[in-house]
């Protein structure tokens, strides 16, 4: 199907973590709002992570940590 391809992939395995941090994929962080709609807390290149936790860098170089069973990780396809 055409289109397809713009789809945001989630990250959720230790491979999908892995692999994105060797890539340097761009990702976003998102969490659920009091509405119950996911908006995006953060964004960056993922340099650590845990079975807890995921830490990206910006592209100013601060970071921050998101925790994995509250925050959903995406990016999209090149």
């Amino acid at each position: 199907m055409k289109g397809l391809g713009l789809l945001p992939q989630t990250l959720v395995k230790n491979i999908d973590f892995f692999v994105a941090a060797l890539s340097q994929t761009f990702v976003s962080a998102l969490q659920l709002d009091p509405d119950g709609m996911y908006s995006q807390v953060g964004s960056g290149v993922v340099e650590k992570f845990s079975d807890e936790y995921v830490r990206l860098k910006r592209f100013d170089g601060t970071t921050s940590h998101y925790a994995r069973d509250i925050t959903k990780f995406q990016h999209n396809h090149a």
